[in-house]
C-alpha cells in the first residue's frame, strides 16, 4: 500500500483519511494548529502541524509519501491555488511523491501545466465540498488514479 499526505486534514480530509486507512494506506494529515493535529491523531492516522502557506513546513513530512492530497479548495488564500501551488508542484519533482490530487477552487492551469511539465499526474476533485458522499468517491477515485498511473 502507499503512504498519503493529505494537506488540508480538516473534516474532508480525515474523511478521505478514513476510507484510505480502511484500505490499507499509511495516512499523515496535516493541520496548522496543534489542536488539528491532535483531532487528526484521534481519528487514529500521523497528524503534524504545517502551514501550507509555508512550505518549508511541508516538506520534511513528504518523506516516503506517494500521493499528495492538496485539499484547499475552500481555503480563502488566493496564493494556495496559484502560486504557492506551483511552487509545491516545482519541488515534488525531486521527492517519492507521483502524483497529487488536487481540490481546486476553480484555478485548473496551474496544476494542468505542471502536469504536463513535469510528467506527473495531478488529478482534480471536481464534487463539491457542498455534497460530501460525491466529495469522497470523487476524491477517492482521484488517489486511485493516481496510484494505477
Amino acid at each position: 500500500m502507499a503512504r498519503i499526505l493529505v494537506v488540508g486534514c480538516g473534516c474532508r480530509g480525515r474523511q478521505l483519511a478514513r476510507h484510505l486507512g480502511q484500505a490499507g494506506h499509511a495516512v499523515r494529515g496535516t493541520s496548522r494548529t496543534v489542536d488539528g493535529r491532535a483531532a487528526i491523531e484521534a481519528a487514529g492516522f500521523e497528524g503534524v502541524v504545517a502551514d501550507p502557506n509555508r512550505l518549508g513546513t511541508l516538506m520534511p513530512h513528504l518523506q516516503g509519501s506517494s500521493v499528495l492530497c492538496w485539499l484547499m479548495g475552500t481555503a480563502p488564500e488566493p496564493a494556495l491555488h496559484g502560486e504557492r501551488f506551483a511552487s509545491l508542484l516545482e519541488m515534488l519533482v525531486d521527492t517519492h511523491v507521483r502524483g497529487v490530487v488536487h481540490e481546486a477552487a476553480g484555478e485548473v492551469a496551474v496544476a494542468r501545466r505542471a502536469g504536463e511539465t513535469y510528467r506527473m499526474p495531478v488529478v482534480r476533485i471536481s464534487a463539491p465540498p457542498s455534497d460530501p458522499p460525491r466529495w469522497l468517491d470523487d476524491a477517492v477515485r482521484a488517489v486511485e488514479s493516481v496510484l494505477a498511473a
